[in-house]
């Protein structure tokens, strides 16, 4: 029976580009859609760029261009790298559009009518040069708890404390520097307690995954506030109906945005909306959300919905966020990526069979390691799957007129490939694509197998053989076929391809039935190999240096060799001008993780957060300090120091210390009141 789906993924703010990142959702949503309707459900999958809020006015004003003109210029870069990854929306939609100003209007007219909106007069922090209040994140100071200087508006990273700008000590403005005042506003609230029971239960449905649940469970049973649903002038938005100063905040219109970009299309195509959003509808509604939006989307969005009369979602699938090589992304490093850059060099099928074969439908974290990544493609794309196809395919041109065997030597191999088809449905469909991948590979590696235990490269040449080797070149391309339905939901333009040499459409269902007596195309090349050159020079491409000036001359960043005497005081090297000591890049930095190295006498592996990125730095300090007294610690260290290659690994800074050596060597105390990446000189 054919089934009703309506699919999303989160809008992406309309202030930046579309990186690597980003793209993990966009294409595991997009095969998961491809999947539903190579079986014959209609799916419909909108998305749009979330495109109100402070920072897209302030970033408009600096370009010196009207907020709707920087949007449209962002959402046409936005639907050109989706398009070239592949990425099929039934409708690309904006959230500054008239549909969704008119649910967002009736959105909160329905809830205000029931009760579920309250306003009340609070104290917010006031830029008197910008003649603004402030959000959360155009706020610094002291932290109220522990001091830290340069703490954010909400909360401070030293010590963990979460708090209101109001709080701050030493408050100053991010647009100004000025000193902000309290100024006092009525604001309106949502009434998100109200729903606890009902947010309860749905959470506990099935509605979403166990860990977001258990999440969920977490907040539920706190203490729960009302929800803050306007702004205040000037604010890039829709205004609040009756309140001529007042804007919807971008939180409450941002998730409206999936109905309107629906609308949109339902306006377009005639379609019922209603049948997919009226309370009781019998459709399918499946957002897929990164795991730090989960608040939103599992607690405010549903509350909404339910105290609106519309249906609440049937599945909110979140995930984890892409790290590069190990660790978050970074411009210094190359790794922070973003899609033009990517698709300058390699092409996009690559990077989604990569993501496909390690997703899952959990919400940890997925590396991107570059290396497994060309290895992987070039083993399993290249040598494995349009193998198959490239070596038998010419054989049927050239010996036997284009056309495959009307009957197939080994029935029962194709049979055992095509009863694999509900097993990979079933991963498909529960979102378990490593699974999948990881199932058709294996047939792969048999029908590889096949190939050359049949060698009919060397039957061809044999009279008496050639006509066998019709059958199994046949067979092989059978084989291809089957494989290629299964995989064309990640691979759409291979599948496109395949259509072509085998002269035929693949579909779920047509897999079961062998393709005989049937003239092919000739072969044309599918997917070639990646060549580490195009990497490196995408990451040279993405590399951007945190000082425009190169690093100074200075001590290597980790050595293993002994000391020059025993005394710990070392001559005074050469002076320097302070030209040369300016260019050093001194950041604070926190020890996220520290561990031994086993073949060095004095080094320790680091891995220090310095705010923008994680960098591995091996350090000479194995004397005086273990792993576990660094873990959490917070260190200097040189942040502009030319990466350098050790046998133990690469090191990316340098650690400064200070002390005669040995046990007495001394780094910051943890509780200094830096903050990690704050700038020392």
């Amino acid at each position: 029976m054919s089934r009703q789906i309506l699919v999303t993924s989160a809008l992406p703010y309309a202030n930046g580009p579309i990186h690597l990142g980003h793209l993990l959702e966009y294409i595991q949503t997009d095969i998961w859609v491809r999947f539903q309707k190579m079986r014959g459900h209609n799916c419909i999958y909108v998305c749009a760029d979330d495109a109100h809020g402070t920072p897209i006015m302030l970033k408009a004003q600096q370009l010196g261009i009207t907020p709707e003109q920087m949007i449209a210029e962002v959402a046409r870069d936005h639907q050109a790298d989706f398009a070239e990854f592949l990425i099929e929306f039934d409708n690309y939609h904006s959230t500054h559009s008239p549909e969704n100003e008119q649910l967002a209007c009736l959105i909160y007219s329905r809830l205000k009518a029931a009760g579920h909106i309250h306003s009340r007069t609070i104290e917010q922090l006031f830029d008197p040069d910008k003649q603004m209040f402030l959000p959360d994140r155009f706020v610094k100071g002291d932290c109220p708890r522990c001091g830290a200087a340069d703490q954010n508006g909400d909360n401070c990273e030293v010590c963990g404390a979460t708090y209101s700008p109001t709080d701050l000590k030493n408050p100053r403005s991010m647009l100004s520097g000025a000193t902000p005042v309290m100024k006092a506003s009525e604001h309106f609230f949502f009434d998100l307690p109200a729903f606890r029971d009902l947010l309860r239960d749905w959470t506990r449905s099935g509605a979403v995954q166990a860990e977001t649940a258990n999440k969920m469970d977490e907040w539920l049973g706190g203490e729960l506030q009302q929800w803050d649903i306007s702004r205040d002038a000037p604010y890039f938005g829709f205004r609040i109906p009756g309140a001529d100063d007042k804007y919807f905040y971008v939180w409450l219109d941002a998730p409206i945005g999936y109905l309107a970009s629906f609308k949109n299309l339902c306006e377009h195509k005639g379609l019922d909306f209603d049948a997919f959003w009226a309370p009781g509808s019998n459709a399918e509604v499946h957002h897929f959300i990164g795991k730090d939006i989960t608040y939103f989307h599992c607690l405010f969005w549903p509350a909404m919905l339910e105290g609106a009369g519309f249906r609440k979602p049937t599945k909110v699938n979140a995930h984890g966020y892409v790290t590069v090589n190990g660790a978050k992304m970074s411009k210094s490093r190359g790794t922070f990526i973003k899609a033009r850059t990517y698709l300058d060099h390699l092409q996009p099928e690559y990077l989604r069979y990569y993501y496909a074969a390690k997703l899952n439908s959990g919400i940890e974290d997925l590396d991107l390691n570059l290396t497994d990544f060309a290895q992987r493609v070039n083993a399993d794309l290249v040598g494995k799957l349009v193998n198959i196809a490239s070596r038998t395919s010419g054989f049927i041109h050239k010996f036997f007129d284009g056309k495959l065997a009307a009957t197939l030597p080994q029935p029962e191999l194709l049979a055992e490939f095509q009863q694999a088809a509900e097993s990979i449905a079933d991963a498909y469909e529960n979102r378990e694509f490593g699974r999948a991948i990881r199932d058709i590979m294996a047939l792969a590696d048999k029908a590889n197998a096949y190939i050359a235990e049949q060698a009919p490269w060397a039957m061809v040449k044999n009279d008496e053989t050639r006509a066998s080797a019709h059958g199994v070149c046949s067979l092989a391309l059978n084989l291809f076929r089957v494989l290629m339905v299964y995989l064309s939901p990640v691979l759409p333009a291979t599948k496109a391809k395949t259509e072509a040499l085998l002269n035929c459409q693949l579909d779920w269902a047509s897999a079961q039935q062998p393709l005989l007596d049937h003239a092919i195309n000739p072969f044309e090349p599918m997917l070639a190999r990646i060549e580490p050159e195009k990497i490196a020079a995408m990451v040279e491409a993405s590399t951007e240096n945190l000082q425009p000036t190169a690093a100074a001359p200075v001590a290597t960043p980790a050595t293993d060799a002994p000391a020059a005497n025993n005394t710990g005081i070392e001559a005074i090297a050469p002076t320097i001008s302070f030209d040369d000591f300016a260019k050093l890049d001194l950041r604070v930095a926190r020890v996220v993780k520290a561990e031994m190295v086993p073949e060095a006498n004095k080094l320790l592996r680091l891995e220090l957060d310095i705010g923008l990125e994680t960098r591995q730095v091996f350090a000479g300090i194995k004397s005086a300090y273990t792993p576990e007294q660094l873990e959490g610690r917070l260190v200097v260290m040189v942040a502009n120091l030319a990466p350098r290659k050790m046998k133990f690994g690469m090191s990316e800074g340098m650690v400064i210390a200070a002390g005669p050596g040995g046990k007495d060597i001394f780094v910051l105390s943890p509780d200094s009141g830096a903050t990690p990446g704050m700038r020392i000189m």
